[in-house]
């Protein structure tokens, strides 16, 4: 294996004033991620704009996001939007199959199922998913982990839940690839948008699975692109796809995958395993600093008052709100630093209304 990058090198690469702790809803492109997407445009703009050079970056991106997955580049497909590929999985099930879901987890996972009236969806909380599975599921359909408040999905249990009961698994992994190990290799298929933790524009998506579950979705768009040979398959009959997972490519937007592919090289070269220790370091290191035990994630949610997203803002820290609680985010852009100001702030900033850190429910 070829020596790793350091975090420290790799954090050379990202430039903001601000803190930034909100990679859960887009993340940070590195400097020459940014930069080669503005070189895009700005070819575009003068007419210069290099068709060959476009499809060369979606490539790097098939290899980058295979090597980061620990999976084979022949059994990743690319898209523009994770409800995209999800929706190709719900195509595949036949009339009265049954799915189970997550309580309350990211739309785009549960509606291309729950649009289907043929199907039966049913929903558990996701610390007893693996208990809900039982024989006769076609499919389990879960975040591996939760937009919302960055649980983890007990994966192990689900897994073997679902291989004995002969039920194949959809893992969503858009709020971990890039800093969670993922069980890649034993899951049916895995669907990760690229806007979040893997630092890519919005309009990236891949799709990776087993060859079997790969082999069973319908390819609803079929396109130029998923062509076997895309540039000899833009005219006429007969249908032509690829033979491996390219056959559920749909055409991509060509500047985005341009900006994508620095960022996804440089996520490799890191490696998922010390990017997840980083992360959830300088995650542990902010709940400490509020009194909180340790966790997971790399995510932190919590419940403060009204307006404390805006407090932050005004010192220069991003976070955002959902589900009604703050939804702190730390990735390879995060610093020590940024860690305790923001920590710093909050405290100040629940003191002052609560006479304390923290709720005490959390």
């Amino acid at each position: 294996m070829s020596q790793r990058l350091p975090i420290a090198a790799a954090q050379a690469e990202f430039t903001t004033d601000l803190t930034y702790l909100n990679t859960a809803t887009y993340g940070l492109p590195p400097r020459r991620a940014h930069q080669a997407m503005l070189d895009s445009e700005t070819d575009r703009y003068a007419g210069r704009l290099s068709v060959p050079a476009a499809d060369q970056a979606v490539a790097r991106c098939r290899t980058a996001f295979a090597r980061l997955l620990g999976t084979d580049p022949a059994r990743v497909a690319v898209a523009s939007h994770a409800s995209y590929f999800v929706a190709l999985a719900a195509a595949s099930l036949p009339a009265g199959a049954t799915v189970l879901v997550a309580d309350g987890d990211f739309t785009s996972l549960l509606f291309p199922f729950l649009a289907r009236p043929d199907l039966t969806v049913r929903s558990a909380p996701l610390e007893h998913l693996p208990d809900a599975v039982t024989p006769g599921l076609a499919m389990v359909a879960v975040s591996a982990v939760q937009s919302a408040d960055g649980r983890i999905a007990p994966l192990e249990d689900l897994i073997t839940a679902a291989r004995a009961a002969g039920a194949r698994i959809l893992l969503d992994a858009t709020q971990a690839a890039g800093w969670l190990p993922l069980p890649t290799d034993r899951v049916d298929l895995l669907v990760a948008s690229g806007y979040k933790w893997l630092l890519g524009p919005r309009g990236t998506c891949f799709l990776t699975g087993t060859d079997d579950a790969l082999a069973a979705l319908p390819p609803l768009a079929a396109n130029w692109y998923a062509g076997e040979d895309p540039w000899e398959a833009i005219y006429g009959a007969p249908l032509r796809l690829a033979h491996d997972a390219r056959r559920l490519d749909l055409s991509p937007a060509w500047q985005c995958w341009t900006g994508h592919a620095p960022a996804l090289e440089l996520l490799a070269d890191v490696g998922v395993p010390a990017i997840h220790d980083h992360n959830v370091a300088l995650a542990n290191r902010f709940r400490a600093a509020l009194g909180l035990p340790p966790g997971e994630s790399a995510i932190v949610s919590l419940p403060v008052p009204d307006g404390t997203a805006e407090t932050l803002q005004a010192h220069g820290i991003i976070t955002s709100v959902r589900a009604g609680r703050l939804r702190c985010a730390f990735h390879l852009s995060t610093t020590v630093a940024d860690v305790d100001h923001a920590a710093d702030v909050l405290t100040h900033h629940l003191t002052h209304h609560l006479g304390r850190r923290l709720p005490a429910a959390v």
